[in-house]
């Protein structure tokens, strides 16, 4: 019989004296809440300063284990949806964004975790944003073609099927946008339009030009993708399979587009208002759970694919709301803020109530982890940069990995406390960086920090560890050679 077949659990009977052992416990639901720039301080419980309250948010660290040293793959989002939908730092494959408009950002050797768990008997979903590619392109009519940057509406056959989205993945529903600031605008359904663009649109200030569908209300995304998750936990009631539902919500990502009654709910302007309004979304995904049954045996992990972008830094000084709070850096830099990020898994059994764990972990070690609890055994060559943290999860150790590598045009390595980056970038304004006490770093300069005395990145210490910056940078180069780097 297979890993999968044992970890199914099937009843045993012990013929002679008819006894019935206990069938193993049923494969858990997993459920995936994925969040689109929020930062590591835009989580009430974790930000004592914070002007948004986020209680359902708050709830769920509640019942579950809260890291507070939990990191997407990158600081943006195409490659971070790659990662931990593979189990693999993003930069094996690419560190920049995926056009909608072109092909799947996964090779089709690549398993995916829809994919695993497909295999191992599960029903699985992707509701919201995808960002990897839907393959439009390839539906291009006769004689016309496709500018990525400038889509026209009718250089593209919408009544086809797109090749490359979630559905050819490993999903058995998908139901979403895209990405809300990105060509075609529209609700695709499967691998479908749901309704065909008929338009084009210029760009706006918060989105790309190109083709969508006639009057497209970008405050109605996030409604209508919280309805459509509610509806789909529901329809598994009853259902023998497990579930797999990764919810990729489009927000608090541009355009920031909160509705009622969630204006003026917080004390940090529209965009605290789009933060509690995607904090009910995860109430309400959590209170279908409990409404059907679900609660007791399903996987609930909330994390976001990046730190919060850029406009947080005029937030704070207009509000005094840091999402990055306690972090230098935000989306798109190399520094903690920009890849550290809110990180809950609330796991029946297994997590203790309101517990909080430092160690080290990051978005892609969830792959490992859910195929050890299944019993799937992944092959040598998928999933190469996941560990297992069950062991965090149960608390029967305090770490399983040491070292993390970066990558978003600027390489650095991760080493316990210790951070080296090569040739940062600075992407702060001088006035937000004065105001969290930070002085700007030379254009190019090489930086090393240590997170347990510098938490903030504040002061670079390079010069002062010559040894602990050559096995670093050694490390880096190693990583970059496609070695793999747990813990020592």
């Amino acid at each position: 019989m297979s890993p999968i077949g044992r970890a199914v659990g099937l009843v045993f009977l012990l013929g002679a004296l008819g006894q019935v052992v206990a069938a193993a416990p049923s494969l858990p639901n997993v459920v995936i809440i994925y969040a689109d720039d929020m930062g590591y301080g835009d989580l009430g419980i974790q930000n004592p300063e914070s002007k948004i309250p986020t209680p359902h948010l708050d709830k769920l660290a509640l019942q579950g284990m809260r890291f507070t040293d939990g990191h997407s793959s990158s600081s943006i989002c195409s490659p971070s949806r790659y990662a931990i939908l593979t189990g693999r730092y993003h930069w094996r494959k690419k560190a920049s964004l995926t056009n909608e408009m072109g092909d799947s950002a996964f090779s089709e050797e690549r398993l995916t975790l829809p994919e695993m768990l497909r295999e191992a008997g599960y029903a699985t979903a992707c509701i919201g944003k995808w960002h990897l590619g839907f393959g439009w392109s390839q539906n291009v009519k006769a004689g016309h073609e496709v500018d990525k940057k400038n889509p026209q509406v009718d250089s593209i056959d919408w009544s086809l099927q797109a090749p490359a989205g979630p559905t050819a993945n490993g999903f058995d529903y998908y139901f979403g946008d895209g990405t809300p600031n990105f060509p075609p605008y529209g609700f695709v359904e499967n691998d479908r339009m749901v309704v065909a663009p008929t338009i084009q649109v210029k760009e706006g200030g918060h989105y790309k030009p190109g083709p969508s569908v006639a009057d497209w209300q970008f405050d109605q995304v996030m409604p209508n993708l919280t309805k459509k998750a509610v509806e789909w936990i529901e329809k598994q009631k009853g259902k023998e399979k497990p579930f797999f539902l990764h919810f990729t919500w489009t927000s608090p990502h541009a355009p920031i587009v909160p509705v009622e009654p969630f204006l003026e709910t917080s004390q940090a302007g529209p965009y605290g208002d789009y933060v509690v309004q995607s904090d009910w979304s995860a109430g309400q995904v959590l209170k279908a759970l409990e409404d059907n049954g679900f609660s007791e045996n399903t996987v609930v992990i909330f994390t976001s694919d990046n730190g919060p972008a850029g406009q947080m830094q005029v937030r704070y000084t207009r509000t005094g709301h840091n999402s990055a709070y306690g972090l230098r850096g935000m989306k798109i830099d190399i520094f903690e803020g920009g890849h550290r990020v809110p990180f809950i898994v609330r796991w029946p059994g297994i997590t203790k109530p309101g517990s909080v764990s430092d160690a080290l972990v990051s978005q892609v070690d969830i792959m490992a982890t859910l195929a050890k609890a299944i019993g799937y055994k992944l092959p040598s060559d998928q999933a190469e940069d996941s560990v297992d943290f069950m062991p965090i999860l149960n608390q029967t150790q305090t770490k399983v990995r040491n070292t993390i590598i970066y990558n978003n045009k600027v390489w650095g390595v991760r080493d316990g406390d210790w951070v080296f980056l090569e040739k940062v970038k600075e992407k702060a304004k001088d006035s937000y960086l004065k105001a969290i006490g930070c002085e700007r770093f030379l254009e190019g300069e090489d930086v090393l920090f240590n997170l347990r005395d510098d938490p903030m990145q504040r002061k670079n210490i390079l010069a002062q560890y010559p040894e602990v910056v050559k096995r670093l940078r050694s490390k880096l180069q190693e990583a970059q050679k496609h070695s793999y780097l747990y813990l020592e």
